[in-house]
Order: C-alpha cells, then sequence, then structure tokens
C-alpha cells in the first residue's frame, strides 16, 4: 500500500508534467481514497472504466484522455454526473496524463510506439511530442503496414503516396495527421500516427509521403501501461490494464 498523493507526486516529477502545457488539468483530476493498493489502467475516461477498475479492486485510475478539458462546458450534465457518479461510490482517485504521456522517452507513447515497429529513433517530431528514425533495413510500405497491424492488433488505414522503400519514418500517436507537412519537410518517407483528418489524402499524395494510421486507441494503449506498471514497480502495488477497445 502507498499513498496516493506521494504516487501522484513522483509521476508528476517523473513525467516532467510542468514542461509539457496541455488542453486540461493534468495528474490528480479527481481525488478519491488517500491509500493505494492497486492501480487501473485505460486509455480513455469512461463511467465503463470507473465501474470495472472498481470492480478489479482499485483506488487509483490512470488515464491518457481524463475527464477535464479546457474547451469544454463547465456544466456538470448527465453524463459527466454519471462519471463522476461511478468515481465516487468506489472511492477512485483519477490521475490524467496527455502530452507528458506521449512525449515521455522511456514510457511515453511515441516513444515505445517507435520501438515496437522498430524505428531507431535519431530526433524528436512533433514539437517534441513524438520521434523520428530509420529503419534498421528499408522494407516496402506493404511489409511496413504489415508491421503495423501485427504490432497494434488492427488493419491500418494506409495512403501509400512515398517512395518504394520505407527508411525514414516519423511517429506521432492519437491525432497526428496535422503533422503530415512537418515529416515531409523533414525528409520522412512515412507518418506512423493513430487517425487521419479529411485533408489527410491528398496532403500525403501532393507531398509524396506514405500516411499510416494505426488507430488513436491503439497507437496509446503503450503508454499507460507502462507508467502503470513503473508506479506499480517503484511502489509495490498490483496494477492492470483495463482494455476497452475502440476502433478510432
Amino acid at each position: 500500500m502507498a499513498a496516493r498523493d506521494e504516487i501522484l507526486a513522483w509521476a508528476k516529477e517523473y513525467l516532467d508534467l510542468d514542461s509539457y502545457p496541455d488542453y486540461g488539468p493534468m495528474g490528480l483530476q479527481v481525488a478519491g481514497a488517500e491509500e493505494v493498493r492497486k492501480i487501473a489502467c485505460a486509455v480513455s475516461a469512461s463511467r465503463e472504466l470507473f465501474q470495472r477498475s472498481a470492480q478489479a479492486g482499485a483506488q487509483l485510475v490512470l488515464v491518457h484522455h481524463g475527464l477535464l478539458w479546457d474547451k469544454e462546458p463547465r456544466v456538470v450534465g448527465p453524463v459527466l454526473r454519471e462519471r463522476l457518479r461511478a468515481l465516487f461510490d468506489a472511492d477512485l482517485t483519477l490521475a490524467a496524463y496527455h502530452l507528458a504521456l506521449d512525449a515521455h522517452p522511456e514510457v511515453g507513447n511515441n516513444a515505445l510506439l517507435a520501438s515496437e515497429l522498430g524505428v531507431e529513433r535519431e530526433r524528436r517530431f512533433a514539437d517534441g511530442l513524438g520521434f523520428g528514425g530509420r529503419l534498421a533495413e528499408p522494407v516496402p510500405i506493404s511489409d511496413f503496414s504489415a508491421r503495423v497491424q501485427e504490432r497494434l492488433g488492427q488493419m491500418p488505414l494506409v495512403f501509400s503516396y512515398g517512395p518504394e522503400l520505407v527508411e525514414r519514418v516519423a511517429v506521432c500517436s492519437g491525432g497526428g495527421a496535422r503533422f503530415l507537412a512537418e515529416a515531409a519537410a523533414e525528409g520522412y518517407d512515412c507518418l506512423v500516427t493513430g487517425e487521419a483528418a479529411e485533408p489527410t489524402k491528398h496532403a500525403a499524395k501532393e507531398a509524396g509521403v506514405h500516411f499510416v494510421a494505426g488507430g488513436h486507441y491503439a497507437t496509446e494503449t503503450l503508454g499507460v501501461r507502462a507508467l502503470a506498471a513503473k508506479l506499480a514497480d517503484e511502489f509495490g502495488l498490483d496494477w492492470e490494464f483495463v482494455d476497452l477497445p475502440n476502433p478510432v
């Protein structure tokens, strides 16, 4: 068992939260039990997540996408009320780690995704959130997209407009389609992210870059799992990943 506030303070320092201004409050979002025996983690906050976390015997829930965002209404409507009720009834603490968890060099979504795909990290990408690097051996885009499917467990959306062989790859999980022009300008053959935007297809075609979207959810399961495992090891806790698959 460990103190909630000690765990959250350690995570704040480890992730260097203050260096990543975000779209909402990061770290503690809802306070629950002061003592933690088990951590549950998932990609996004939801009522089902909180109910399943309670059933699993957790006291602390870690997510990548939390409940509170700057541009959302400051009104507790029916959906948010029931989510909060699930947290309160189970005395669960909710903590969210968004951009800092994308960017972290050890447990971050992009560092881990690059490793999964065989990208040897050389430099930062996407405003310091992602990474770019080379494959150990250049491969056709068909082989590379098959690798993405194998590692992430779902068929990616692929716009094949780059060179015959993929050698240099930029990685930015989640909603990173907006960094396609940056990838092209920096000489990458392929951008790997979570999901496409409507203009992405023609932007990739005109830039001559491959675009691979492996799923917003699928590309962002890695970080929360690694962070939960890190905290569990540091504080002697149990942890569990609550998988709520999302095709997006």
